[in-house]
């Protein structure tokens, strides 16, 4: 189990850094410059592997879908160019997913603010002990 875990795990962080790198400076479609990878999974026998990404600014579902079949669109080349940069005898298949969970990161943390402001707002408005002791 162990070196299986390390193995797929290396090959999860160099899949994210090369086709980081790719997307940069290879692929010539403009649209890929606003995606940014946050993590690859490989399946245990490395064969397939899901790429999560997101965009550099917040993007409608529409968006996201057609962002998701561009993507889709240049694996081949992607897998072309592994496979000519690494001594791995198959290169796993791409599968791209937007990631989610980066979204509901910045949510939350929009909520957060909120309640922040609210209660400095409450805090403020809300008369303290020290006002009524000088009575």
């Amino acid at each position: 189990m162990g070196k299986e875990f390390d193995r797929t795990e290396r090959v999860s962080q160099f899949l994210y850094k090369e086709l980081g790198h790719l997307l940069r400076t290879t692929v010539r479609d403009p649209r890929v410059q606003q995606v940014s990878l946050t993590g690859v999974e490989v399946s245990r026998d490395l064969s397939h592997a899901k790429v999560f990404f997101t965009l550099m600014e917040d993007a409608s579902a529409e968006h996201r879908a057609e962002m998701t079949r561009v993507l889709e669109k240049v694996s081949g080349f992607l897998r072309s160019h592994l496979a000519k940069g690494s001594s791995m005898r198959t290169v796993p298949r791409l599968g791209f997913r937007f990631d989610e969970s980066v979204g509901r990161g910045r949510d939350m943390e929009s909520l957060l603010r909120e309640v922040r402001r609210v209660d400095e707002q409450l805090a403020s408005e809300t008369p303290s002990v020290s006002d009524f002791s000088s009575e």
